[in-house]
């Protein structure tokens, strides 16, 4: 089942197109992000979120350097650049049995791009919520 939830991830990160993004999420999925200091609980919000951040992570090169693949879990480190600043971040997913996603935790360095995401990903969410972006269900 890893590699199913696994491969559907990446499917969605090199297509940039996050319309299986609800297939592949648990309704009480949590998502930690490395800008917000609450985590963000259910479906919905955790969508929201990973949508927000791709637009803004995918915008630059963004490339998995390494992976380590359990039998319900996968810590992916990854390489971007954004208006000159190198990120370097690691997701870290869990899935139940049913192959969803539970948990969805981002930790990112440096500080400058720490700084950058935050502003950057206020400035996208902020566009959701004026419905310039819209968030497919």
């Amino acid at each position: 089942m890893s590699a199913t939830v696994i491969d559907k991830w990446h499917q969605i990160i090199e297509t940039k197109n996050p319309s299986i993004l609800g297939e592949i999420l648990a309704d009480d999925v949590v998502f930690y992000s490395p800008v917000v200091h609450s985590p963000q609980k259910g479906k919905a919000l955790t969508r929201m979120y990973l949508m927000g951040a791709a637009h803004v992570l995918l915008a630059g090169p963004f490339k998995y350097e390494k992976e380590l693949v359990g039998d319900d879990f996968a810590v992916l480190e990854f390489v971007t650049e954004i208006d000159g600043i190198q990120i370097n971040g690691v997701d870290m997913i869990s899935w139940n049995e049913d192959g969803l996603i539970t948990e969805f935790k981002v930790m990112l360095r440096p500080l400058k791009a720490v700084n950058l995401v935050h502003q950057k990903m206020g400035e996208m969410l902020k566009m959701v919520q004026q419905g310039k972006v819209v968030v497919p269900a």
